[in-house]
């Protein structure tokens, strides 16, 4: 399916080089802010209290976020679950106070409030859980980028497997980069988006690799940066297609879905942006510039004497 159809071949590889140079800057000042400010991490990773509540009637959840904050708790998180009336506030470590003493003086804020509201439930998260979902964050993240190595080198060619990491990592460190600049808090549901970002830059690259390969076998005269102009340029459609609707769902949570959904949100459209970028200007300059050719992807058979032993041989 197609939009439209660009009929010449737009030369994105002719600018290959400056936007790389502000792909490798900005993944630098990505670095330096994650180094110099760090992560502002939410509190299943630093430890907290959990505090669970009901009321009678279905719970303002904006209105409980106001009062919490109130009491020093402007990044806590407030949400509900299984019904309207039920409420969970994760609430970060507060200097000089328990985890009793904290849900104490919610529990005391809210009835100020609104009298009907009953305590259900008040849990302490460590800080070792913290640091094992840390880990395990860190364990999962490893995994898809080994992964993804490993399937694109036995679907392409290990240049293209490398093209491809170096474009997913950029999206992932810039990812975290802006969190890092904006404090924005890093919770679970942002390692989920960023986890999903992953799989989402690759598939594009997938297909700008798998179109360079057909590119390759169809149009024998072309030489590498031609082949990827072109590759590029006809999926051009099919990317504004794909990526201009789920950024519509995306955006609707951004909008739409609250405190709870927006860093969710957040974090898969800075990805999705970063992704249709990175795919263009980084995975396939990187391969260009690794020396792609089409011997890479496509065997052909050896020419010569039909009694000739290594006669239909592949190279």
């Amino acid at each position: 399916m197609e939009l439209f159809k660009i009929r010449k071949d737009i030369p994105f590889m002719r600018h290959a080089l400056v936007l790389n140079a502000f792909s490798f800057l900005t993944f630098l000042a990505a670095v330096f802010f994650l180094f110099h400010k760090g992560l502002n991490l939410s509190v299943e990773f630093t430890g907290g209290t959990v505090v669970e509540v009901a009321y009678e009637q279905p719970a303002d959840v904006n209105q409980i976020r106001e009062v919490i904050a109130k009491l020093g708790y402007a990044e806590a998180q407030v949400q509900n679950f299984g019904t309207s009336r039920d409420v969970m506030m994760r609430l970060p470590p507060l200097a000089g106070q328990t985890s009793g003493q904290q849900s104490e003086a919610v529990l005391a804020a809210l009835k100020a409030d609104n009298a009907t509201v009953q305590l259900r439930r008040t849990e302490f998260v460590g800080p070792q859980v913290g640091k094992e979902l840390a880990q395990d964050g860190l364990l999962a993240l490893s995994l898809v980028i080994v992964g993804i190595m490993i399937y694109l080198a036995f679907r392409f060619e290990w240049k293209y497997a490398v093209s491809a990491i170096i474009a997913n990592l950029h999206d992932v460190i810039i990812i975290l980069g802006f969190f890092a600049f904006f404090q924005w808090e890093f919770s679970l549901a942002v390692l989920a988006a960023v986890l999903a970002v992953l799989g989402y830059s690759v598939n594009e690259s997938v297909v700008v690799f798998d179109r360079i390969r057909e590119t390759f076998r169809k149009q024998r005269k072309l030489g590498p940066v031609q082949v990827i102009d072109h590759a590029i340029t006809s999926t051009i459609s099919r990317t504004i297609i794909t990526h201009g609707s789920t950024q519509i769902m995306v955006l609707s949570m951004l909008l739409f879905g609250g405190p709870t959904l927006f860093y969710f949100a957040l974090a898969l459209t800075i990805g999705i942006l970063f992704g249709i970028y990175s795919s263009i200007f980084v995975a396939a300059a990187v391969a260009m510039w690794l020396g792609i050719k089409r011997e890479d992807l496509i065997r052909e058979k050896r020419e010569g004497n039909p009694d000739d032993p290594n006669h239909g041989a592949t190279v």
